[in-house]
């Protein structure tokens, strides 16, 4: 006999995914992503528009649904993804996880460090996943970047440096809406300072920090911040969302310095190149292309077979994302 989890199918069958929102990443990257994996199966998406969510449903053979809350009480969904505005992760996630559903969020999972860990609690006790949907860490080039670092290639570490800008959006965009959650800091500041977590560690605390607000603009569009540890490392970070575009990470050392660029988005035919500084020469260290959306979805089931919600970074990450705002207030 299979073995089986906490209901009654085997745990080797697909996990069946609901998703709540037809958002353009659930389109473009995380349903094709759910669909092509052999160990997920898109078996509904909800909208609060019946239309939209029978024209998305349709293209992955899925069934459609109106209104997120009965997507919820659907018997055959055992996970749910989460694309919704930003303001939305957290009460959904909520919603899910208190109606026994495995829950993948888009980031920012929660408005606060303490709703945070009263979601990864909540998970906790009822034995079920939750996880942020931060990809990059799922890239196999950044466990590459640790491995030369721990290996001296730089001499001891000094600093790092990471930013994320991204072109100006359309005036309608959601990004530019408060109520919705929107501005630089949780869409695209995220991206290094979860980068700064995950080589520098959950020690860091903010020392410094701004907050740009463009011309008619309800949000900030862009800022900068600075982090140190005990250890006297110091992250600087730079992130806004009417800029061109730079996706890249540096860390630097006492004997060099290694580069890392389109390091937060790449694309699954993306080839890596780690860039090596030391001794006045460069050097270029190519990787093999890797899919960080199919990287995400396997640790996500991961996480649901094992039923189990690692906290990893995210709750730390939130605690920072306070600290910048309390810094900017």
């Amino acid at each position: 006999m299979p073995e089986r989890d906490d209901g009654d199918r085997p745990m080797n069958e697909p996990v069946r995914i609901g998703v709540l929102g037809c958002a353009d990443i659930a389109v473009r990257r995380m349903l094709p992503g759910f669909a092509a994996a052999a160990d997920t199966e898109v078996v509904a998406v909800a909208s609060r528009s019946r239309q939209k969510a029978q024209s998305v449903a349709q293209s992955f053979r899925a069934r459609a649904v109106h209104g997120y809350a009965e997507l919820l009480g659907m018997g055959d969904v055992d996970a749910v993804y989460v694309p919704l505005p930003a303001a939305l992760h957290d009460r959904w996630a909520e919603a899910a996880l208190a109606a026994g559903k495995h829950v993948l969020a888009e980031k920012p999972l929660a408005e606060s460090a303490k709703r945070a860990e009263y979601l990864f609690a909540l998970a906790r006790d009822r034995g079920l996943a939750l996880m942020e949907n931060v990809m990059f860490v799922h890239h196999p080039r950044h466990e590459a970047v640790r491995g030369l670092v721990a290996d001296g290639a730089i001499g001891e570490l000094r600093s790092f440096h990471a930013a994320f800008t991204v072109p100006a959006l359309p005036d309608t965009d959601i990004r530019y809406r408060p109520e919705l959650g929107g501005g630089a800091l949780a869409d695209v500041g995220i991206y290094p300072l979860r980068a700064a977590l995950h080589f520098l560690g959950p020690g860091l605390e903010v020392v410094g920090a701004h907050l740009v607000r463009g011309p008619g603009r309800a949000v900030e569009t862009a800022g900068a911040a600075l982090l140190r540890t005990r250890e006297r490392l110091t992250a600087h970070l730079t992130f806004g969302m009417d800029n061109a575009y730079v996706s890249r990470y540096e860390l630097w050392g006492s004997a060099g310095r290694i580069t890392v660029d389109r390091a937060f988005t790449a694309p699954a035919d993306f080839v890596p190149v780690l860039e090596l500084h030391r001794n006045g020469c460069r050097e270029e260290i190519r990787q093999d292309p890797h899919d960080q959306v199919a990287a995400t979805i396997k640790a996500f089931v991961a996480s649901v077979r094992a039923g189990a919600s690692p906290r990893n970074a995210v709750v730390r990450q939130a605690g920072l994302l306070d600290e910048v705002r309390e810094r900017c207030a």
